[in-house]
């Protein structure tokens, strides 16, 4: 299966996917590390990670409170 990141804001809504691809979970976080700030900066709240079409995780991008 291909790894993808689904891109949302805090409601839940979709507003799309990262461009890329990746052949595994590690490549997929290890490029989630390299890019959050600015997905952050773009107005994303939240990435979920899917394997396929399978959810695995969703991760808030803004620090806790």
């Amino acid at each position: 299966m291909a790894w993808s990141w689904r891109l949302e804001k805090a409601d839940g809504r979709s507003v799309g996917m990262a461009e890329e691809t990746f052949s595994t979970q590690a490549d997929a976080e290890s490029w989630l590390g390299e890019n959050w700030r600015g997905l952050r900066a773009g107005e994303v709240d939240k990435v979920v990670l899917l394997d396929g079409e399978t959810l695995v995780y969703e991760m808030s991008l803004h620090e806790p409170d």
